[in-house]
């Protein structure tokens, strides 16, 4: 069991593993070692999630997500390949918890109060009244 959150909980068996080849520099190591990650996770087949969860989910995973609903993550940044699968599950839920929070609530329209019209009104006319004076003096010629 991978805890997300008090109310969400992943099965062991909804990620699945595969160690691949890391891209990269490394010299002869890099050649024979397989130490980068890749986690799948199915969105879409997964019982854990709440339909609200999975919805907010598509639209956080963007180009990670696959057209079978299937959420793929990568990690090479480590030398071994149990820290580069840690660092995998904490991307994971992190991207899981950051959609399981609530959407902020709809901004509410506001009109600008009288007081601020009036206050604006005056700087445009003070604005006004110096760009009037730039111009050459009328005399009477």
């Amino acid at each position: 069991m991978i805890e997300v959150t008090p109310s969400i909980a992943l099965q062991d068996d909804e990620v699945v593993w595969k160690a691949v080849r890391a891209s990269g520099p490394g010299g002869q190591h890099v050649n024979k070692t397989s130490t980068a990650v890749e986690l799948r996770f199915d969105v879409r087949g997964s019982p854990s999630l709440p339909e609200p969860v999975r919805a907010r989910l598509y639209r956080l995973a963007g180009s990670r997500l696959n057209q079978e609903g299937v959420l793929v993550l990568v990690a090479q940044a480590r030398r071994s390949q149990e820290l580069n699968r840690q660092e995998a599950v904490n991307r994971l839920l992190e991207l899981i918890r950051k959609a399981a929070e609530p959407p902020p609530p709809p901004r509410k329209k506001t009109k600008p109060t009288y007081a601020s019209k009036l206050r604006r009104l005056e700087g445009k006319a003070k604005r006004g009244g110096v760009k009037a004076m730039r111009g050459r003096p009328r005399g009477e010629d």
